[in-house]
């Protein structure tokens, strides 16, 4: 067989390889897990988190929750945009998106433009399935000052010794409008959250992870309830004991918590029927 139709013929089988590794490929993005495979109680439980994450004063007509996709860890779930607040989220609402947080289905619903925030963080946090974006009131003077935001009752623990603050003009320049509407954006902020639970957003509001769904709400809600603490306890003079190391890692329990919220958000619901 002479060196030339040696060569050929491994032409030919290289492009029957790149084919079949194609093909492959397509066949394997086809079959990737879709919205419509995640249990329905799950998009339910993520729509009433924002109802809860409403009645307890961390939303308000604006912020949004996520969910890491539970068969495909390179998707997540957040609900549309537009004219839906959070407290009227239902899980016919849910989107799926990518890790560039692209939408894989968009049918001309309107998207929120921060997605980015969750994106980027579930990029680089395998251990996060979850994420909270807010406005959270409380947290906004820690936001804009040098005092730092720090654990000062048991349930706040989580929060530790300090909270990150990103500052958006470190990548935007004094010209920026206050949103993590990038993808540039959203993984500056990611770098900034590092391992922590929380991120603070200067003059705009906070980013909470958890590893589930429940966990990352009771870390939103607690953050807001440690900050309104901790005001409290700068207003009344002297020196704040904060929690130490040791008892910033007790472990927290919130079954009870999470089963509270949910019967009181769905009784609202029901009430407003």
């Amino acid at each position: 067989m002479t060196k030339r139709r040696v060569s050929g013929l491994l032409a030919v089988a290289a492009i029957f390889a790149l084919a079949s590794l194609a093909g492959r490929a397509a066949l394997s993005q086809s079959a990737a897990p879709s919205i419509a495979e995640v249990d329905q109680a799950i998009l339910a439980e993520l729509a009433l988190s924002h109802q809860i994450l409403v009645n307890e004063g961390v939303l308000d007509a604006y912020g949004h929750v996520s969910i890491r996709h539970p068969k495909n860890p390179n998707r997540f779930l957040m609900a549309r945009s537009g004219e839906v607040a959070p407290a009227y989220v239902t899980a016919n609402d849910i989107m799926e998106f990518d890790l560039d947080s692209n939408p894989i289905e968009l049918k001309g619903r309107a998207l929120h433009s921060e997605r980015f925030i969750h994106g980027e963080v579930y990029k680089v946090r395998p251990d996060v399935n979850a994420v909270v974006h807010s406005h959270s009131r409380a947290v906004i003077p820690f936001s804009v000052t040098k005092v730092p935001l720090r654990a000062i009752f048991h349930n706040g623990a989580f929060l530790g010794e300090g909270v990150p603050v990103y500052e958006i003009r470190d990548g935007s320049g004094e010209d920026n409008d206050m949103l993590v509407n990038t993808s540039a954006k959203g993984k500056a902020l990611a770098k900034v959250l590092g391992d922590r639970p929380v991120v603070l957003i200067r003059g705009h509001g906070d980013a909470v992870v958890g590893p589930s769904l429940q966990v990352a709400v009771f870390r939103a809600i607690y953050t807001e309830v440690n900050a309104n603490l901790q005001l409290q306890a700068a207003m009344l003079g002297g020196p704040v004991t904060f929690l130490n190391k040791f008892e910033a890692n007790k472990t927290q329990r919130m079954e009870r918590t999470w089963v509270a919220w949910k019967r009181q958000a769905l009784e609202r619901n029901a009430a407003r029927r």
